[in-house]
């Protein structure tokens, strides 16, 4: 792997990587990349033996990776529905029926075309309640 076209293996990994990032984004990726192209560009600038070549890679990817997680601490993505991914939290201020009794110890409430445990305010079976929060997959219901 030493010789002089050893720069464009690492120019054409980090293309890889970037075109990785922007097809599957997670902001993984993009830092390898980056190593890659540092490696690179050292790589074309001085004669390097092929240790010499992934020392460098595995050291800027390392420090690639630590910086891009300090800058996605410092300036988190924020989601347009944080809440998406989260089914128990988007029921909170529905109106929900008791299939079955529920009381302060639990039961079991209707939601759209399925059942979850509930518990909270007693109420007979067909009587609605309003979610107000959940907890361990269990929702927490008071009257209407």
């Amino acid at each position: 792997m030493t010789g002089i076209a050893d720069h464009w293996l690492w120019l054409i990994a980090a293309a890889v990587l970037g075109i990785g990032e922007i097809v599957i984004p997670g902001a993984f990726l993009m830092w390898i990349g980056i190593a890659a192209l540092i490696t690179g560009l050292a790589t074309l600038a001085l004669p390097l033996g092929v240790e010499l070549q992934l020392a460098i890679f595995a050291v800027m990817a390392v420090v690639s990776v630590y910086a891009g997680r300090r800058v996605l601490v410092r300036n988190p993505i924020v989601s347009a529905d944080p809440l998406l991914n989260d089914r128990g939290a988007r029921m909170i201020g529905e109106i929900v029926t008791a299939v079955a009794p529920v009381d302060p110890l639990g039961g079991r409430v209707k939601v759209g075309d399925g059942e979850w445990s509930a518990r909270g305010a007693t109420a007979a079976v067909g009587e609605r309640l309003r979610v107000v929060g959940i907890e361990r997959g269990v929702l927490l219901v008071e009257r209407v």
